[in-house]
């Protein structure tokens, strides 16, 4: 099995393409019970974020498994081929690892440093785990992934440089209003993992009063309590609008939040109490929450996943990013010489295997010729040959793993199947070619890129 990483990012693909893109977390269960289901893919992880979505996988074949990934994409997000190819990056194999390597320690983010996505990726392996979709390289992969998240933000300053997609928001918004944002009234919409760190971020940034709302007001309630913050009804929706000039809303919804109609009547209510200050909407929803025809009203400013990805597309890169990517090649490294070691253990067990059967095949001759011999003396004989066999492959069993674990070291593994003509199932295969040809970071099998 190889590894492959199909996916779309705030890099390649607009709003509108990752929205259809998105899965839910209710459906991410059936949507890798629909990856396990095609011919090549043997496991599969989902990540589904707001700049993001993601299959890693573990697949026996480069243009199978990528067609089956991409054919499920596709269906999710009833997209054409043609159209879904234009989004996608494929990473492959080194590449693969690479990249999820790079994700998880944030250099992969829209905002550099952000450390959000460790949270993100850790849930999408729980639900994959939970689903049973993940295996042993899965397992090991994103194991790995998280360790050398968390080894990034322990030994480099990448938490200081980098910003949470939050903050980097807030001060996209804070143009608005001359540079500062301090002592301005504000409204989250959405009691999740996003929308408690918006609150938390507004209140350490001395943004304030601070509302909350949510459709389930327990959570709203909770949240505010924590932070200091006022729970609203979310019937009240647009009064609480009226009242505030920030609004930073992140929930789950498959349709926006933020109506035409609910902006433009929350405007007609501040035109009496706050007439000349903007109403600036951060919408770090994906899908988006904020309606596109929002945009159009006089005096709203609408921050979304693609102007904020162009806002900080010229940032400065975070001043620990090399130190990062230092880490991240070397732990590639590590794990690209545990996985080719671990591909050689299905055919050093073949191996035994074979010299168990040889030597119970002879030991069954041996009775049938000498059955004059006593059970200790079968015993002792029987002993005796396994102690043979076993010193025999010993030392070429442990040098092939050592040579597995170098560069090009698959030929050696090859080699011993070849030899003692055993029957291994093959990490890859020919297959067809998918009628898409999205971007291969890493040549895929046969030179194609």
């Amino acid at each position: 099995m190889n590894l492959l990483v199909v996916g779309a990012s705030h890099r390649t693909a607009p709003v509108a393409m990752l929205e259809r893109l998105s899965v839910s977390t209710a459906d991410l269960p059936r949507t890798l019970e629909r990856l396990l289901a095609q011919t090549y893919v043997g496991e599969a992880v989902v990540v589904s974020t707001c700049n993001r979505v993601e299959v890693y996988a573990a697949v026996s074949g480069f243009h199978g498994g990528l067609g089956d990934i991409c054919a499920v994409l596709g269906d999710e997000a009833g997209c054409p081929p043609a159209e879904l190819a234009n989004h996608l990056y494929v990473h492959y194999d080194e590449a693969a690892v690479e990249h999820v390597f790079r994700v998880a320690t944030g250099l992969d983010s829209m905002v550099v440093g952000e450390a959000q996505i460790l949270g993100q990726l850790r849930d999408a392996y729980h639900v994959a785990t939970e689903a049973d979709a993940t295996g042993r390289q899965l397992h090991e992969l994103m194991q790995q992934a998280l360790r050398v998240g968390k080894r990034a933000h322990a030994e480099t300053g990448i938490d200081q440089a980098g910003q949470s997609v939050v903050t980097a928001g807030l001060e996209v918004a804070a143009s608005r209003f001359d540079g500062s944002l301090a002592g301005r009234p504000a409204l989250v919409i959405g009691a999740g993992a996003m929308g408690a760190l918006a609150v938390a971020t507004l209140s350490r940034t001395g943004v304030g009063p601070v509302a909350v709302t949510n459709r389930g007001a327990d959570r709203a309630t909770r949240l505010a309590e924590a932070y200091g913050a006022t729970a609203v009804p979310f019937n009240d929706l647009t009064v609480a609008l009226s009242t505030v000039d920030i609004v930073v809303t992140a929930t789950a919804a498959i349709e926006p939040v933020l109506t035409r109609e609910t902006v433009a009547a929350a405007l007609a209510l501040r035109a009496t109490s706050r007439p000349d200050t903007p109403l600036v909407l951060l919408d770090l929803a994906v899908p988006r929450d904020v309606d596109a025809e929002v945009a159009e009203l006089p005096g709203v400013l609408v921050i979304d996943i693609d102007r904020l990805a162009a806002e900080l597309a010229d940032g400065p890169a975070a001043t620990d990013a090399a130190a990062v990517a230092e880490i991240v090649g070397s732990e590639v490294a590590s794990f690209l010489t545990w996985l080719r070691g671990a591909d050689v253990l299905p055919t050093v067990a073949a191996l035994r295997a074979r010299a168990d059967e040889v030597v119970t095949a002879e030991l069954r001759r041996l009775a049938q010729r000498r059955p004059d011999l006593t059970d200790d003396q079968r015993a002792d004989v029987a002993h005796t040959v396994h102690r043979v066999v076993q010193r025999l492959l010993h030392s070429p069993t442990v040098r092939v793993r050592q040579l597995a674990a170098e560069p090009g070291g698959d030929q050696y593994t090859a080699l011993l199947r070849e030899l003692f003509d055993l029957e291994v199932p093959s990490t890859s295969q020919v297959d067809t070619v998918p009628d898409i040809a999205p971007r291969v970071s890493h040549p895929a099998p046969g030179g194609e890129r």
